[in-house]
C-alpha cells in the first residue's frame, strides 16, 4: 500500500488526522489520535511491555516532560542536539539544509557536516530555494529543543526531546530503592518534543511525538559475560553495512547473532542480545522479518553521545524508514549528568564501584504504528482488509443482528452488553450484513459475531473470521472464552476446534 492509502484510511476512518485541523495557521508536524489510533496504540504499546520490558525483567519509569537547564546542559542537547538550516534571502524561507542538499543532488550529507561544506555542496550544484527560486544563505545550526520559562521568576526549562535522559537522572534512585543488580533496563514510554525544521509526512516526522525507550545499564567488563544471549544466538537479523572501498555501497546479510558476533560486526553478546530482542518485536507485531534491517552507522552518521550505533530499519512505500535507534552510549550520560549536577551517580557492582555503561533502544511509536498499518493494509478484488494481528487489532469485535427486527437487536444488544467491559467491541445494525462486514474488515476488526434466528431457537452465535472469511457456530456460553485465546495470539481455526465449534459450509 502507497503512503496516500494509508493516510486516507488514517483520515476517513479515525486513526489519526491533523491537529485543529479547521484553523489555517496550525504549525505542520502536530497530529492528533483518533479513537482507533488510540486503541491501536494502547495495544502496540501493551505489546512493547510484554514482549520487551516483562520479557527483559525490565523496570518501568515515567518521568517529567518538563525538565531544567541543567540537564541538557549535561546531556550535550544545549551544544549538540542542532540540525543545519539555510534561509533564503528573497522569501525568507527556512529550509533543513542536509535534507535539502540530498533530495537534490542524491548525495548523502554526513550527519555532522560542517556547515562550509554544505555550502560549498549548494553553491557547486546551484541549489536555490524550492519555494522562490531566490538565492540561498549560508548553513547555520539550529537546536531544536523547545525552551519555555517556568514560574514568576521565568526560570529557563525544556520540554525534553528524549524521554532517555528522565531515566538517567533518575536511576541512581530507582538502582537504590527497587534493590536492582547489574546489568538492568529501565524503560519508559511518554512524549517527545523536537522543533522539526520540516516536518512532514504525518507520523515519520512530528513536533510531539511518542518514544518508546530502554536504557540498559552495565558493567562493560562483562558484556559478554552475558547468559540471556543464549535465547537468541541462534535468532537471525539482517545486518546492513557500507562496505570497505565501497563508497556508498551498503551490503545486507542474513547472519545467526552468534555469527554477527563472532565475525565481529557486533561488539559483544549484550548488544547482539537486545538487537534481536526489539528485532523479535516487530516480527510479532506483524513486519515481515525480510523487510527488517539493522544499519550500521558510521563514525559520520552516529549521534554525538554514541560510540557505536545501529537503526533498526523497516522497508516501506516511503523507503527504508528507521523505526528504532540501538546507540551504544558508554558512560557518556552518567558521567556528564555526575559532573554537572556534583553528584556521586556511582553504583556497586560485585564490590566494586562503577559507573555503568548504557546500551540503548529508542522506538519512535507513532512511525512505528503507521509502518504496523502499511504492512497490514490490503486491497483485494471485492474488499479492503487491515490484516493487523489479532492482539494489536483497535476493535476486537463486531455485533451484528442479521436483521433489525424479530427480537434480533434485542438478543444482540444483550450480548454486547455481556461483552463490552472485558472487549473493545461494537454494536451495529446499519445497512446490510455484507456492508457491516466489509466496514469491519477495513479497520482491521478480527472477528464479527452474527445473530440470527438460530440464534433465538438454540442460543449459539455465527463468529466470523476476518482473514479467511470462514465462519463457525459456537454456543452464546462460549464466546467470551474464544475471544480470549484468539484475541491471546492462538489461531481462529485452533480455537474453534478446542471449543467444538461447527463450520459453517
Amino acid at each position: 500500500m502507497s503512503y496516500n492509502e494509508i493516510l486516507r484510511l488514517a483520515l476517513e476512518r479515525g486513526f489519526f488526522f491533523p491537529t485543529a485541523e479547521i484553523y489555517s495557521n496550525t504549525p505542520a508536524g502536530l497530529w492528533d489520535y483518533g479513537p482507533l489510533g488510540v486503541k491501536l496504540r494502547e495495544r502496540f504499546v501493551e505489546l512493547w511491555r510484554k514482549e520487551v520490558v516483562r520479557r527483559d525483567d525490565m523496570i518501568e519509569v515515567d518521568g517529567a516532560l518538563i525538565m531544567p537547564r541543567d540537564v541538557f546542559v549535561a546531556s550535550g542537547h544545549l551544544e549538540s542536539f542542532v540540525d543545519p538550516v539555510v534561509q533564503c534571502k528573497a522569501c525568507r524561507a527556512v529550509i533543513r539544509a542536509d535534507r535539502y542538499i540530498n533530495e537534490r543532488t542524491g548525495l548523502q550529507v554526513p550527519e555532522r557536516a560542517p556547515e562550509a561544506e554544505m555550502d560549498r555542496m549548494i553553491s557547486e550544484h546551484g541549489l536555490r530555494c524550492p519555494t522562490c527560486g531566490g538565492e540561498l544563505g549560508n548553513v547555520s545550526k539550529f537546536n531544536m529543543m523547545f525552551s519555555l520559562n517556568v514560574g514568576i521568576s521565568g526560570e529557563t526549562a525544556y520540554l525534553r526531546p528524549e524521554t532517555a535522559q528522565s531515566i538517567f537522572v533518575s536511576f541512581q534512585r530507582v538502582y537504590r530503592v527497587m534493590r536492582l543488580k547489574l546489568p538492568v533496563g529501565l524503560a519508559q514510554f511518554g512524549k517527545s518534543f523536537r522543533n522539526e525544521i520540516s516536518p512532514r509526512q504525518s507520523l515519520m516526522r512530528m513536533r510531539e511525538f511518542y518514544q518508546a525507550e530502554a536504557e540498559i545499564f552495565f558493567n562493560p567488563e562483562k558484556a559478554n559475560l552475558f547468559n540471556k544471549f543464549e535465547t537468541f544466538k541462534d535468532f537471525k537479523i539482517n545486518i546492513c553495512k557500507k562496505e570497505k572501498n565501497g563508497g556508498n555501497s551498503w551490503k545486507t546479510s542474513s547472519l545467526t547473532c552468534l555469527e554477527a558476533l563472532e565475525s565481529g560486526i557486533l561488539p559483544n553478546k549484550l548488544v547482539a542480545y537486545y538487537l534481536a530482542l526489539i528485532g523479535r518485536f516487530y516480527e510479532v507485531a506483524g513486519v515481515d522479518p525480510s523487510n527488517i534491517r539493522f544499519r550500521v552507522l558510521g563514525d559520520d552518521e552516529r549521534a554525538f553521545y554514541a560510540e557505536a550505533a545501529y537503526d533498526l530499519e523497516v522497508k516501506t512505500s516511503l523507503g527504508w524508514i528507521e523505526l528504532v535507534a540501538c546507540n551504544y552510549r558508554t558512560d557518556y550520560d552518567i558521567s556528564r549528568h555526575a559532573a554537572v549536577s556534583k553528584q556521586d551517580l556511582s553504583v556497586v557492582d560485585d564490590g566494586k564501584k562503577i559507573i555503568p555503561h548504557v546500551f540503548e533502544l529508542s522506538m519512535g511509536v507513532d512511525r512505528s504504528l503507521y509502518v504496523v498499518l502499511e504492512q497490514s493494509f490490503q486491497r483485494e478484488d471485492e474488499r479492503d482488509v487491515l490484516r493487523i494481528k489479532q492482539y494489536l487489532c483497535p476493535v476486537q469485535l463486531g455485533i451484528f443482528p442479521l436483521v433489525t427486527k424479530d427480537g434480533l437487536p434485542e438478543y444482540a444488544l444483550e450480548v454486547y452488553g455481556h461483552l463490552k467491559l472485558d472487549f473493545d467491541c461494537y454494536y451495529d445494525d446499519s445497512g446490510s450484513i455484507g456492508r457491516r462486514y466489509r466496514r469491519a474488515d477495513e479497520v482491521g476488526v478480527p472477528v464479527c459475531l452474527t445473530v440470527d434466528y438460530q440464534s433465538l431457537r438454540d442460543d449459539t452465535v455465527t463468529l466470523r473470521d476476518r482473514d479467511t472469511m470462514g465462519q463457525i457456530r459456537l454456543g452464546r456460553d462460549k464466546v467470551y472464552m474464544f475471544l480470549k485465546d484468539f484475541l491471546g495470539g492462538k489461531s481462529f481455526g485452533d480455537v474453534a476446534k478446542e471449543l467444538g465449534a461447527v463450520w459453517i459450509k
